[in-house]
């Protein structure tokens, strides 16, 4: 039997609870009332509203845009009209800018004809992939047109499609792979035309063994001379994912600290954004819409929804019936990475993966100790990092003086935190040393 594929460093194997919602095919959730939609939903500049109040909007129409630096434009989900240029909850920094949106119920749904994409130049696929919007749907939110072209002085050779998927409870990329194979695939044809390759390998837990089964079979039906695919079963281990694990993983090419794949001669996209890149490529479609996974003891119906970009958590909890009395922590993004939030007025942005409504069984409340020097935090780094220090020069209010621990490498995975017997909250203090330690002094 063939040995399944992972990094060799660190990681760890939280429980998976995943049979919440594996099961649970995509469904689109009814439109709202209104949507807000964050300005900044990508990694650079924030996007400028083109729009101002009371300007009606056709589904699809660009609301906002990126002028200067690096970014992407913003679209609107629904026709409607703009009610507000104001600020939203954000699960990182508070509030951000935002547009509100009232809906139009009555509006008829934008129709979007298939397209041949086989003909276009690389320049017109580069650019239907930004104009859509496009940015990492699995991570950071990096502008996807940026990551399709890579410097002339690091020559990219293969792809990488991520669907490991590691986090618990998160079972949006499972779903996609298993109702929108062909799509991906598809997608991935896009992504190999812009880079001028023909190797992508497909990473997918062993833990997933139907969406390897669709995308196998994809795979094998959309190989051929000018493209070949090939699904990799990895290990279940968290945190399988993450971009620097998953290219060791698979092609046993170590990216340096600080660098990018494309140094290593690879790209790294989310089966996710092969199918918005897909949606952008073939049918003009902006991306707007967002597969969430809803999951928790504290949500009265878990799900996988089809959700337009701008819904706000409240609306969803309406949706699937309300929460149940013993919540405790909402968290947007999985366990080890996301963010609690103690609002239900913050609206879902192009890179939510999932929301969940953790009951009390699920949430361990209890107070952290001072570290006891057991060595576990250093055991877990996939990167082979010192957690431990950096959170004793933070608690010392040294936290300027962590940068040769590598605390810029660290990625913030959890698995420190999580492995941790006395519950210190190392990620929180990393990344609180991350923002001292590049503050101008």
């Amino acid at each position: 039997m063939k040995s399944l594929l992972t990094f060799p460093k660190g990681g760890t194997h939280p429980p998976e609870f995943k049979t919440q919602t594996e099961k649970c095919a995509i469904e689109v959730m009814d439109v709202p009332d209104e949507l807000e939609l964050i300005l900044g939903q990508h990694i650079g500049a924030p996007c400028t509203p083109i729009v101002s109040r009371r300007t009606e909007v056709n589904e699809g129409d660009m609301v906002a845009e990126v002028t200067k630096g690096l970014g992407v434009p913003l679209h609107t989900p629904v026709a409607g009209k703009v009610k507000a240029l104001a600020t939203s909850g954000h699960p990182i920094r508070v509030t951000a800018p935002s547009i509100t949106i009232t809906v139009d119920h009555d509006a008829e749904p934008r129709k979007y004809e298939k397209q041949d994409w086989q003909g276009l130049e690389v320049s017109e696929l580069l650019a239907r992939v930004h104009n859509a919007g496009i940015v990492g749907i699995g991570g950071a939110g990096f502008p996807t047109h940026v990551k399709l072209s890579p410097p002339p002085d690091s020559p990219v050779d293969t792809l990488l499609l991520n669907g490991a998927e590691c986090e618990p409870y998160i079972t949006s990329d499972h779903r996609q792979m298993l109702e929108h194979s062909t799509e991906v695939i598809e997608g991935a044809k896009i992504i190999l035309k812009i880079l001028g390759i023909t190797e992508c390998h497909i990473g997918i837990e062993n833990n997933k063994a139907d969406a390897i089964t669709a995308m196998s079979q994809a795979a094998a039906q959309s190989s051929a001379a000018d493209c070949n695919f090939t699904v990799q079963t990895l290990q279940v281990k968290y945190p399988q994912g993450s971009e620097k694990q998953l290219i060791q993983a698979i092609t046993g090419r170590k990216v340096p600290a600080m660098a990018l794949p494309s140094s290593v001669g690879v790209v790294v996209h989310n089966v996710s954004t092969a199918k918005a890149i897909y949606d952008a490529v073939v049918y003009n479609k902006p991306l707007y819409e967002k597969v969430v996974t809803i999951a928790g003891k504290g949500i009265n119906r878990p799900a996988n929804l089809l959700v337009k970009v701008g819904t706000k958590i409240g609306d969803i909890v309406d949706f699937l019936g309300g929460t149940k009395p013993d919540l405790s922590k909402i968290i947007m993004g999985g366990p080890m990475m996301g963010f609690a939030v103690s609002s239900l007025d913050i609206p879902i942005t192009k890179t939510t993966s999932a929301i969940l409504f953790l009951a009390e069984s699920e949430v361990d409340s209890n107070p952290h100790s001072q570290c006891i020097r057991c060595g576990w935090c250093i055991d877990a780094c996939p990167m082979g990092l010192e957690p431990k220090e950096i959170g004793i020069y933070v608690e010392a209010n040294l936290a300027e003086e962590t940068e040769p621990f590598g605390v810029f490498d660290c990625f913030e995975c959890g698995s420190c935190a999580y492995v941790c017997p006395a519950k210190r909250p190392l990620v929180q203090f990393i990344r609180l040393a991350k923002m001292k330690a590049r503050r101008p002094q």
